[in-house]
């Protein structure tokens, strides 16, 4: 079946759109075994921009195929760490040369703004890759001395190796598409793993782009494998599938559990980057224009589907209305429409889905005692609008304040004293990130060790980095993503003792 393209398509992105969106195994683009396709829509408009192939279970179990054949007898088991290097490198500048594309790509999948894809997704993505690709050529073992009491006078020489974990299933979601798929793929590529990469079936268009820039860098065949598809299907075949030898996931953290369960049957490795629900807070000491506007970019920034979003708002009682006030007025005056306007400061929601969830969490705060003091609607216009929304008056046994809305919706609380902050800034199953504003290091730093959070922002949010490591406490994942600590995700250790 042939999709029209909608007015809304740029035309540069019509011959990508008008091609076959198949999967990639085994260095060949072909259609899922069941022959079956599913839609993918434009949240701007609501409507159909693509077909793409639905890969189920045989469909994963050919990639794993391929990878497993790749890690154990292709050329990429070969390779030395350099030659691995160069080509993740390429990966990078190849990105980098198509950036305008895949911003549009991003924009048009996903609905964020253009000019952010692009300066944000797209960057972070090639620096991502160039980043792993320098650590690829630094994995190393040690030497260790050893005493070993029960052999005197016996000498020893015993060293570690870090050797790749194998064959890796990789899951990522739909919020930052093309940046998670970076995330993912550099640190197991520059390990020595292979990999089977499903992309989220509502922004799957991206990673097929990123499939024929993998091939274009020379990534030798089966090395990366993208099945496109459903979680309940895909997902869950590559979490469950004996061959996977380890299986790391972004999404949600009631996902992550089922992740845990497939993953049983071999006992694979598993790491998780899942949800928050994290606390920003403001101090009556900080420089409150930045505070304000720090606080809503933490909030609306890629329509607040952010694991990281600063979604619970605690704000000193001496400055509550002040920077209630302030935050409001920022979500009041914002421009809400399609990523490819350039006015456009916030875009859609990224599917139908997520709009009824997001509208169904406004009108449960104000049914359970919230304030709107901006926003609380959707938007009467096509395609998954919603407000900016600042919610005051919230209490912590709201369920915008416990539960993770994952759009553009703050909950707004006062607090007295610095001793009564931490303990409702950690009133949570959630620790991915939080935020303080003050002027006094000593009360930062104090905020940053006692609250229970992977990512501590002081006078800024949202400041991410390759070489910054990046997950979260409690339910809100395990193992961390980027800077060295990633390489760990992908590496076993072997230990080896030689007697002289």
């Amino acid at each position: 079946m042939s999709v029209a393209t909608p007015s809304s398509v740029p035309t540069s992105l019509q011959s990508f759109l008008a091609s076959p969106k198949q999967l990639l195994i085994n260095g060949v683009w072909q259609n899922a075994k069941s022959g079956k396709s599913f839609d993918v829509y434009d949240p701007a408009t609501d409507q159909v921009v693509a077909q793409v192939a639905q890969g189920e279970a045989a469909d994963v179990n050919l990639a794993v195929q391929a990878a497993r054949q790749a890690f154990d007898n292709g050329p990429w088991s070969k390779m030395t760490a350099s030659q691995r290097g160069r080509l993740i490198w390429k990966i990078g500048d190849l990105i980098e040369q198509n950036a305008d594309e895949l911003a549009q790509l991003e924009t048009l999948d996903n609905g964020k703004p253009l000019g952010v894809a692009k300066v944000a997704d797209v960057a972070l993505a090639a620096d991502m890759f160039r980043y792993m690709a320098g650590w690829a050529t630094k994995i190393e073992g040690n030497t260790i001395p050893l005493n070993v009491p029960y052999a005197p006078g016996g000498e020893f020489q015993a060293f570690t190796l870090k050797e790749p974990v194998g064959v890796v299933g990789q899951i990522i979601p739909w919020n930052f598409p093309l940046l998670m798929a970076a995330w993912k793929l550099g640190p197991a590529l520059a390990t020595g793993c292979t990999i089977v990469l499903k992309p989220a079936e509502q922004t799957p268009l991206s990673a097929i782009r990123l499939g024929e820039l993998v091939q274009e860098a020379g990534v030798p065949d089966g090395v990366v494998n993208i099945v496109t598809g459903f979680g309940e299907t895909a997902g869950a075949a590559i979490a469950s599938h004996d061959d996977v030898d380890k299986v790391a996931f972004t999404g949600s953290t009631e996902v992550g559990k089922l992740i845990i369960q497939a993953a049983t049957g071999n006992l694979k490795k598993v790491t998780l980057e899942l949800g928050g629900k994290s606390p920003n807070v403001v101090f009556d000491d900080a420089n409150i224009d930045e505070a304000v506007a720090g606080a809503a970019d933490a909030i609306f920034f890629n329509q607040g589907q952010v694991c990281s979003a600063g979604s619970r708002l605690f704000v000193q009682k001496g400055i509550y209305d002040e920077v209630v006030a302030g935050v409001s007025e920022i979500a009041a005056n914002m421009k809400v429409g399609s990523g490819f306007d350039e006015s456009t400061q916030m875009g859609p929601l990224v599917s139908r889905e997520q709009f009824d969830r997001v509208t169904a969490f406004l009108k449960a705060g104000v049914a359970e005692g919230a304030e709107a003091s901006a926003g609380g609607a959707a938007i009467d216009r096509p395609g998954y609008f919603v407000q900016p929304t600042v919610l005051k008056n919230a209490s912590s046994d709201m369920s915008v304040v416990r539960e993770e809305i994952f759009g553009p919706v703050v909950a707004a609380m006062p607090f007295g004293d610095e001793s009564d902050l931490v303990s409702q800034a950690n009133n949570s199953s959630y620790g991915l990130a939080a935020g303080i504003w003050t002027r006094d290091i000593s009360k930062a730093h104090r905020f940053a060790k006692q609250v229970k959070a992977g990512t501590v922002w002081i006078n800024c949010y949202s400041i991410f980095d390759a070489a910054l490591p990046f997950g979260g406490y409690k339910q809100s994942g395990w193992g961390r993503e980027m800077g060295h600590a990633a390489l760990e995700n992908y590496l076993q250790t072997k230990s080896v003792c030689i007697s002289l």
